[in-house]
């Protein structure tokens, strides 16, 4: 049937909160805009005016396409070059969706959003719609066709499952943003020891080139084996240079509701790396450096007012 004005404007309503669903759901930004679009596509198809609640019915669908998708991505995931990383997102992007509650903003911090490619496609939904959304589980069952307890046991098992390596505890922006200096000024010291002090006993490091950008196929583990790597990787050299092709500006700001620092050349997001701060010290480093996956935050960056670099590396 055709769409009327008001049919297109209860559906754009919709989108933004649709987009938040589908990135939590897949860690793609660019995948969430293709499953928002489909999902228009079935609306403009749809006999509106026969949907008693247009935004479950969207919801529905939308999740719907989302599980496709991630039973897809997994088995392309499997020839994936090297580690997998989500796109990250960086501050004030309305994909991040609702940032009220500790749980919202948990649900879509990288930490997590990595932590829950562990999760089976349906135990990713139920905890994505409860923990982000509220979604009753009613709701969810119906979402999902499941029954109530069945959506009840799977929320259970899916927060069981992202127990062991979830982000610690929140800590306050301003003690964040020391924490980050305090990294680059160790960083770029030429000494491990600083670095080692500033870490968890058991960092990591895990970076993400898609086959495009080198990064190392296993993560550094450990506080000395990713405080010589990050000693390494601020080092100046002409190599360095040569294959970005050019001198870097470092910025400091948030991904994912998290601190990270945001590497820039001519315009354009190169590299972001997001930090999992704990009141321990710094847990992990996401270091995200696949272009396919940077498009967004590019053109992000060039929207936003950003201030000077805290330094140019290489």
């Amino acid at each position: 049937m055709a769409l009327t004005a008001d049919h297109l404007d209860r559906f754009e309503a919709s989108m933004p909160r649709l987009e938040a669903i589908a990135y939590r759901l897949l860690g793609s930004a660019s995948d969430a805009e293709d499953a928002v679009q489909d999902t228009f596509l079935r609306w403009q198809a749809a006999d509106i005016d026969r949907i008693e609640v247009p935004e479950a019915w969207l919801t529905k669908v939308l999740t719907n396409l989302c599980l496709n998708q991630l039973t897809s991505a997994r088995a392309r995931r499997e020839t994936y070059v090297g580690q997998w990383l989500p796109e990250p997102l960086l501050a004030g992007d309305p994909m991040l969706g609702p940032a009220e509650t500790a749980e919202q903003r948990e649900s879509v911090s990288y930490a997590v959003l990595t932590l829950m490619e562990r999760l089976a496609p349906n135990e990713r939904a139920v905890y994505v719609l409860r923990e982000a959304f509220d979604h009753p589980h009613r709701r969810i069952a119906e979402i999902l066709d499941i029954t109530e307890a069945a959506s009840q046991q799977i929320f259970h098992r899916a927060k069981q499952h992202l127990a062991d390596g979830r982000a610690r505890a929140e800590i306050d922006g301003a003690a964040a943003r020391q924490i980050v200096e305090e990294f680059l000024k160790a960083a770029t010291s030429g000494r491990t020891e600083p670095l080692v002090r500033l870490l968890t006993e058991d960092a990591v490091s895990i970076g993400d080139g898609g086959g495009k950008v080198p990064a190392r196929t296993k993560a550094f583990e450990g506080a000395r084996a990713v405080a010589t790597f990050m000693r390494g990787l601020f080092k100046p050299s002409k190599a360095k240079r040569a294959l970005a092709g050019g001198s870097p500006a470092i910025h400091s700001t948030t991904a994912n509701g998290a601190p990270a620092l945001v590497a820039v050349l001519d315009g354009r997001v190169i590299g972001v790396m997001c930090l999992e701060i704990t009141p321990d010290g710094i847990a992990a480093f996401r270091n995200q450096a696949n272009p396919d996956k940077l498009e967004r935050a590019t053109r992000r960056w060039a929207a936003t007012d950003h201030g000077e670099p805290l330094l140019h590396a290489f």
